[in-house]
């Protein structure tokens, strides 16, 4: 099998593991080519690779782990609150892992409270399905210490997830109305949308204007939501509803044509629990083909 085959058939896994590792489309790129430049390389060499799934696999799951235990510091230095790189989910290979809320967000925000090797553990096992014996191979552990890595990242992220996921087309008209209420202003309407607990991120990166700290509670996230979208439309800004990590979500675009800042919804018993927004515009050129090109 020669290196392109092996792209075009075990690309979209890679990336996937890459993504949820590290939660960032740029990096997980990176570590992408270079498990690829490395499975070229053995190649050259003349080696055999008795199974090319599960070696990409290993690949990029220790190259993965390696990258976020440097990154990590780097998001401690981070300006502001630090959040995921939005992933449109339709038009990437990352929408052919086995759960979309595997994507979300929330879940990935969620992931960065466990260890890199914890991370890759549980991903490898609850999302991606592989048995004890092969995550233990790839993270460089005994089956019993993957067992109880996996059990110890369980239970921290069953205790944290998401209470009742909604289904598609409950999770598109509440984003309508979300969108509608925000930009009509209508606060009542708005409050009914969200969860008393709601929370609003928001992600700057030190190059935008954003919030500091996550908000909480419905009145203020109503109004904070609200004159958000209002200094938009005022500026010619408009709202273009999508699906970004497996979830509805709001991109803001300018009279340009430019995407500078989403906004995705998580939803959980029929409201809105969390509120993501992002307008980092590095975290933001892969959805903006114009600015990229740029």
């Amino acid at each position: 099998m020669t290196i392109t085959d092996l792209f075009d058939e075990l690309r979209p896994l890679a990336f996937s593991i890459a993504y949820q590792m590290l939660g960032s489309v740029t990096e997980a790129e990176d570590v992408v080519q270079e498990a690829f430049l490395r499975a070229h390389q053995t190649i050259e060499r003349g080696e055999q690779i008795e199974s090319p799934r599960a070696y990409l696999a290993t690949l990029t799951t220790r190259l993965a782990i390696d990258h976020l235990r440097s990154a990590r510091v780097r998001r401690e230095q981070y300006v502001g609150e630090w959040l995921p790189e939005p992933l449109a989910t339709e038009s990437t290979p990352a929408e052919r892992a086995e759960t979309t809320d595997s994507l979300s967000l929330a879940f990935l925000v969620l992931l960065e409270t466990l260890t890199p090797q914890q991370r890759a553990a549980f991903l490898l096992r609850e999302v991606f399905g592989y048995p004890y014996p092969e995550v233990a191979e790839i993270v460089g552990t005994s089956v019993d210490s993957t067992r109880h890595l996996v059990a110890r990242a369980r239970k921290h992220v069953q205790e944290r997830r998401p209470r009742n996921l909604a289904t598609r087309q409950q999770r598109d008209e509440l984003a309508e109305r979300f969108f509608a209420a925000a930009g009509d202003g209508d606060l009542a309407a708005l409050e009914e949308l969200l969860t008393e607990d709601v929370v609003l991120h928001a992600d700057g990166g030190g190059k935008v204007q954003a919030l500091k700290r996550p908000v909480h509670g419905a009145r203020r996230v109503a109004k904070l939501v609200s004159h958000g979208l209002a200094v938009l439309a005022e500026r010619g800004m408009r709202i273009q509803i999508t699906e970004l990590n497996g979830e509805p979500a709001g991109l803001a675009i300018d009279a340009d044509d430019h995407l500078i800042g989403v906004m995705a919804l998580d939803i959980a018993d029929g409201r809105i629990q969390t509120i993501h927004s992002i307008a980092n515009p590095d975290k933001l050129r892969h959805l903006d083909p114009a600015r990229s090109a740029g």
